[in-house]
């Protein structure tokens, strides 16, 4: 064992922001997230993922190199960094950065004076991408800064806001690229506003109060650790846990005579691939040796013939020095080297490039890799050692027989990889495909590399490597064989194609990936690099070689992501507001700073209580199946393992009739759906909680039927009851006398509400009187306290309830929260101990469900001249396997369904089917971004039926006068018009269409499409108790004022909202006024924050309590009317005037009479419209977003910063529903996409360019606080205006190519579908090629 001079466990030590860490026992196993969260009690650094995906964690680490005497910064995921790594290393967190008690830093700043911050969740972690970038470049370029956050999601701003305060830094002014007339956009303010007598404004920040970046402020890199690289000699390092050892080398023989003795311990530099697989697939590995600290794994050597890198160099070292190496050298010989920097760029996050090691993605083999097939294809060299023996090998050879290959033998180790420079007459190119283009695993990638014989186009050698095919990188080297000596022309490319497809047989895979769309890529890639290959050939010798047509060359270029230009327009406050009164200025979040410092507690941020025991769920497996025996025994036996808790456990109730079917705590007999709660494990470390659940053995006997999808739901009869119908007209009638007729059907996907917070609840038992504190991430407090008294059998006012704030929900945090919530207090009734339950990002998507898919079938009866006479459709909605709000989405679907536009003749249709899958909930927008869709579909196939262009047949239809809606509620549609006809103008609508058509004319492969869509958003929640309200307002004798009420802060303002309400109505400054938290004992029976009416109800109830109060204390003003304040609240309190009050609001008259089918269910409308373009490559079915304008009536703003924030981070959750987020399940009931792995919501790269948002002037809602209208989710459906734009382009594609069958686009509209409408060649190969492969695909529910 070669261990001998450190056989003894080493101390491991750190900085935390200047703090220096001692480590005695470091455990191998730790990762650095949780020991900052629990063992430094550092908890700004969130937990959003624990998979290197969402950038919650990100923290920045410094290096000390004493070669180059140079410090490095990198950003890192802390959920991913075992701390063992961090030897001799300096951490900074958001709380090192800066903190509201001493100072805060200027990213700090900006990014809450730019309203960058929503639920704030994710803050922290933009915090130090941007903060990191900045340490390494004080004046970054707009290109680095974009880079920078490629690997943070956020779910709520839709990025804007937080790309304006990177802006702030970057040194070159962020201009426009549309010049058109001249004018920068930020010239062109006059031109857009007409209205002189309104003033508009388009600044949400004002830049002058921004403290300047001094890079002489920030923390230094410790001293200490700087004389300890400089002055002690490197040593081995090893630390043993419980169950792992790690051993960090110093020398390369060392690291052999390790290998040597254990030949099966991985090496692991970022553990960006071990940590995974060891955190999520379970693979246990008891030894791991660190080979990061070894000069020979780090080398960076230029040789004659081309570039040797060591195999521990970070994939961002290995991009920089590609970068560098492609301008010193002639472009004849780095053609490789751009090909391989290609992939780089978009492979992971900033984040995962700066750990993980170039040696790493080579060893791994595995199928996602986008570089081992530019390797494999450009002669790359492995340098392989072991003891005794070094060799060298080509990358291909490592992928010669598929997975089973043994190439490389255990005890070998790869010291560094060699990237030859390109030579005259070779060309390289390396293509993917990505469910998203950046941080994102690929669909499909390959890397190929041609070589002519000299001055020919005669094909000498020929490598072409695909990966995501099969289970590793896979090479076509029969077909590159077959090849050799032909001349590279289209005789060529077609026998290649064929040869391709016939030569890579690709089996079913898990995942669901439809083969098809794989077959496509590859052919199309190869398409692709012919055309690159025969450019370049003309480029070479224009006489020989005519290279390919102008309008095929457009396809030559990727889709780059680019800085995007914004604007916002709202309406100035009069000149004559008091300067005090905030109602209506774009004021900062109340938490704003907190969140972008850390300092703002989430519900895992609370400190761990005395005894505290963490929860574990243990779900079911099977979909629908009995329960035959639940066995603990091994469980019970686990490490720090306290107790099992089983439906046995639960005092009183164990299910809740909201409806005729049950809501379920914990199965009891039977399971109904995969991820449904069977028992739970309480520990004492949520590290064991976690293995032990993973030991409880639960025996099934499956049941039938098993459904999942709304076909089988049908089939079955199988729905949850009422079913609901709306009727206006006589629609047979009408389809009697109409001149067309069209019949279509469209998939609606579902979409997981993926709130960057997931669901956390703590429950504290008080110890007398059956008392529990309930600490909850939820919309609806009181609905926890009803289910958590229920199960436990106490009455309601011992069960105390309390939100501080809710980082995300989006309609995901009321039911099954409650439930959750239910669990937790059931373990604490019985272990008589706190219990924290906070879901892993995985079981939060495996138990939750979301929106509701749908499947609509719709007639629709026209006139030739466009107008509309009749609709008849029907709604299936997939609820899952309880009803939840599944009925009322159903009912809500049909009300709102449509849309903007006035049928007269209309018969509709809602059924909910029940399934075995995780019952679906409340989604923002409830059931009309489904039922808009459908209808935007049905006047779109309109439009191509009638040779109409689709925004005509929309004007035709739209309501235009006072009239009344299909159940009969009146309404005024002049708002509408308005937005419909500004929104026109802002988008320069019909001047783009020519545009886009010349565009279309000059370029094959590539398209643009652009689309506008109007909307109607009905904002009501139909029955008057629902939307109650109450506050409570303390004055204390300083002056000082205690706000509370009943709405939950989950991102939307709503606290600023009121307190800005607050200050308007006492007149004294926001300053003043407090809010602490939502509590169940402050305000009760409050109702859920839903449905866009949070700030309307709650801020009648605020005014109300501010109004009672001011009316206490008029005497007192009158008789000293110059005093201030303090005086008066001072006199009030000596005169004994009651200084509390609470506020009151009744509700809206709402009603819904579905019997007769009509009522009045709403208050009132908001109107909006949206214009998007976007560009599509039909080679790979990839787009881009180019321009988005929105205009919204939202009334009077209250708050134009929050509400335009609302708005955008709507539209983009709504780009996320209709263009991305794709679920997919096994033909079990299986979630394949449980993570921001597999499942993508948009990222900064998915935002338009260019996107303008501007509120409608001098719009006013009598029935709401202030003339303001509820915003939150009207957003959402303009996202479906570039679902449009994408039909549009691809309707383009198909009229080029003289395809004139009828195609239906489903939501969401992947790369997939649009690759598969845009029909070629390529694709009719698929319909010829072999039969299709017998494993199931994904199922479509």
């Amino acid at each position: 064992m070669p261990l001998q001079g450190a056989a003894a466990a080493a101390e491991l030590l750190f900085y935390v922001n200047g703090r220096k860490i001692i480590e005695k026992n470091a455990d191998p196993e730790q990762m650095l997230l949780p020991y900052l969260r629990k063992r430094l009690h550092l908890t700004g650094t969130k937990y959003g993922c624990g998979g290197g995906g969402c950038g919650a964690c990100t923290v920045m680490i410094s290096t000390y190199e004493p070669a180059s005497k140079k410090i490095r910064h990198y950003s890192a995921n802390a959920c991913l960094l075992p701390i063992c790594s961090l030897y001799g290393a300096a951490v900074t967190t958001v709380e090192g950065v800066g903190s509201t008690k001493t100072r805060i830093h200027p990213v700090q700043e900006r990014l809450a004076k730019c309203h960058g911050s929503q639920c704030g969740f994710c803050t922290p972690g933009m915090v130090m991408s941007i903060y990191t970038l900045l340490r390494n470049h004080p004046e970054p370029t707009s290109e680095q800064m974009i880079a920078a956050l490629a690997g943070n999601l956020c779910r709520c701003t839709g990025y804007r806001p937080i790309l304006d305060a990177c802006k702030t830094f970057c040194k070159e002014s962020i201009c426009c690229q549309r010049k058109a007339n001249g004018k920068c956009c930020l010239d062109q303010e006059d031109d857009l506003f007409d209205n002189k007598e309104e003033k508009v404004s388009t600044s949400l920040f004002s830049t002058d109060e921004f403290q300047p970046l001094d890079p002489t402020q920030e923390l230094i890199f410790p001293p200490e650790l700087m004389r300890m690289a400089e002055s002690q000699p490197k040593r081995t390092l090893l630390f043993r846990g419980k169950r792992v050892t790690w051993i960090s080398p110093v020398s390369l023989d060392e690291l052999l005579d390790l290998k040597a003795v254990h030949p099966e311990a991985p090496l692991v530099v970022g553990n960006t691939s071990v940590g995974p697989e060891m955190k999520f697939r379970g693979v246990f590995h008891p030894v791991l040796i660190a080979p990061a600290r070894i000069p020979d794994l780090n080398v960076l050597k230029y040789t004659d013939d081309g570039l040797t890198l060591g195999a521990a160099c970070s994939l961002s070292l290995v991009k920089d020095t590609l970068t560098n190496a492609i301008v010193e050298f002639p472009e004849e010989k780095t053609r490789v080297f751009h090909a391989v920097l290609q992939q780089l760029i978009t492979l992971g996050g900033e984040q995962i490039r700066n750990v993980a090691s170039f040696g790493g993605n080579i060893i791994s083999r595995k199928s996602t890799s986008d570089l081992n097939p530019v390797l494999a294809a450009s002669n790359c060299m492995l340098n392989l050692a072991s003891r005794g023996q070094k060799r060298q090998i080509p990358v291909s050879d490592i992928f010669a027989d598929g997975v089973g290959n043994n190439t490389i033998t255990p005890e070998e180790i790869l010291v560094s990889i060699h990237i030859p420079h390109s030579r005259k007459g070779e060309y390289v190119s390396a293509f993917r495909q990505a469910p998203r283009r950046e941080n994102a695993l690929p669909i499909t990638n390959a890397g190929m590399r041609v070589l002519f014989e000299e001055g020919t186009d005669i094909i000498k050698d020929l490598s072409i490597f695909y990966g995501g095919a099969i289970s590793t990188t896979v090479c076509a080297k029969q077909t590159c064989w077959t090849l050799i000596g032909r001349h590279w022309n289209e005789k060529m490319l077609d026998e290649a194609c064929r040869l391709v497809l016939k030569e890579i047989a690709l089996p079913g895979s898990a995942g669901g990936e439809n083969i098809d769309y794989k077959k496509t890529l590859m052919v199309s890639f190869f398409y692709r690099f012919f055309l690159e290959v025969s450019q370049s050939l003309k480029t070479m010798d224009p006489c020989h070689y005519p290279g390919i047509p102008m309008e095929y060359r457009s396809v030559l270029q990727d889709f780059k992501t680019r800085m995007p230009q914004s604007i916002q327009m709202y309406q100035d406050i009069e000149p004559s507001q008091s300067p005090q009164d905030p109602v209506g200025r774009p004021i900062m979040h109340q938490s704003g700073l907190k969140h972008t410092t850390g300092e703002a507690v989430y519900i895992d941020d609370l400190p761990s209580v005395d005894g505290e025991l963490f929860l574990a769920a243990v779900t079911s497996s099977r979909a629908h199946a009995k329960i035959v025996s639940v066995d603990t025994s091994e469980a019970l036996k686990g490490a720090g393992v306290f107790d099992v808790i089983t439906a046995h456990d639960v005092p009183a109730a164990n299910e809740f009739y909201f409806s005729d079917d049950p809501e379920i705590i914990f199965a009891r007999n039977k399971v109904i759906c995969v991820g449904q709660i069977v028992c739970a494990v309480v520990a004492d470390s949520d590290v064991h909680a976690k293995q032990a659940a993973a030991k409880v053995k639960i025996e099934y006997e499956m049941l039938e039927p098993v459904i999942l999808t709304i076909e089988e739901a049908i089939k079955h009869n199988s729905f949850f009851e009422p079913k609901r119908k709306l009727e206006q007209g006589n629609v047979d009638e009408a389809f009697e006398t109409v001149d067309n007729i069209i019949e279509g059907e469209i998939c609606i996907g579902g979409q997981k509400h993926f709130y960057m917070e997931t669901q956390s609840m703590l429950a504290v038992p008080k110890g007398e009187d059956k008392e529990m504190d309930m600490y909850v991430s939820t919309q609806h407090p009181a609905i926890i306290q009803e289910i958590v008294a229920a199960s436990l059998g106490v009455p309601a006012n011992r069960i105390m309830c309390h939100v501080k704030r809710v980082g995300g929900a989006f309609g995901g945090k009321i039911l099954k929260t409650g439930l959750l919530a239910s669990v937790a207090a059931v373990a604490a009734h019985k272990t008589g101990r706190a219990v924290r339950l906070i879901l892993s990002r995985e079981d939060d998507m495996v138990i939750t469900g979301g929106r509701h898919p749908f499947i609509a079938k719709y007639k629709v009866g026209f006139m030739n001249d466009g107008k509309i006479r009749a609709v008849d459709a029907k709604y299936y909605i997939n609820g899952g396997c309880t009803p939840d709000e599944s009925v009322l989405v159903a009912e809500v679907s049909l009300l709102k369904m449509d849309n903007a536009y006035k049928i007269p003749n209309l018969r509709c249709w809602a059924c909910v089917c029940k399934t075995n899958l995780p019952s679906n909930t409340a989604f923002r927008g409830f059931g009309f971004p489904q039922s808009g869709l459908v209808t935007e579909t049905w006047i779109t196939d309109v439009a191509d039926k009638t040779g109409l262009s689709p925004e005509k047949i929309k004007e035709i239809n739209m309501y235009k006068k006072n009239g009344q809606t299909h159940f009969k509620q009146k309404l005024d549609p002049q708002n509408l018009i308005r937005c419909w006809n500004e929104c026109m103008e802002k988008s320069a609508y019909y001047s783009r269409r020519t545009t886009i058509n010349e565009f279309n004319k000059e370029n094959y492969w590539k398209k643009r499409g652009i689309a506008i869509v109007p909307m109607k958003f009905p904002f009501g929640l139909g029955t008057p108790y629902l939307s109650q309200a109450a506050a409570l307002v303390h004055i204390y004798t300083d002056g000082s004022v205690l706000l509370t009420h009943g709405g939950i802060e989950m991102g939307q303002g709503i606290h600023t909202k009121m307190i800005q309400v607050a200050s308007r109505e006492l007149n004294i400054p926001m300053s003043c006024i407090h809010f602490c938290e939502t509590s169940t004992t402050t305000v009760p029976n409050a109702c859920a924050s839903v449905g866009s009416a949070g700030t309307d109800v709650n801020g009648m109830a605020v005014k109300d309590a501010c109004q009672t109060l001011l009316k206490r204390l008029q005497p007192i003003i009158k008789k000293n009317p110059t005093g201030t304040w303090n005086d008066w609240i001072k006199e009030a309190f000596k005169q004994s005037v009651s200084l509390s009050a609470t506020g009151y609001f009744r509700g809206y008259n709402e009603y819904m009479d579905w019997e007769k089918g009509e009522g009045q269910p709403f208050t009132y409308f908001l109107y909006g419209a949206a214009c998007s373009e976007v560009e599509i490559n039909c080679l790979t079915g990839d787009h881009k977003n180019l321009r988005t304008d929105i205009v919204m009536d939202i009334g009077c703003s209250i708050n134009p910063a929050v509400d335009i924030g609302q708005i955008e981070g709507a539209f983009v959750q709504g780009i996320g529903l209709y263009t991305m987020e794709e679920l997919k399940y096994s033909s079990e009931g299986v979630l394949y996409t449980r993570g921001p792995d597999q499942y993508k919501i948009p990222a900064v790269c998915d935002i338009p360019e260019q996107f303008s948002v501007s509120l409608l002037s001098s719009s006013q809602n009598p029935h709401a606080i202030y003339a303001s209208k509820g915003i939150g989710e009207a957003g959402l459906f303009l996202g479906c205006s570039v679902f449009f734009a994408l039909r549009d382009a691809v309707t383009g594609v198909r009229n080029e190519r003289g395809l004139k069958k009828t195609f239906a686009l489903n939501s969401p509209l992947t790369a997939e579908q649009i690759r598969a409408s845009c029909a070629d060649a390529f694709t009719e190969m698929m319909a010829s090629n072999e039969a299709p492969s017998s494993t199931p695909r994904a199922t479509s529910v």
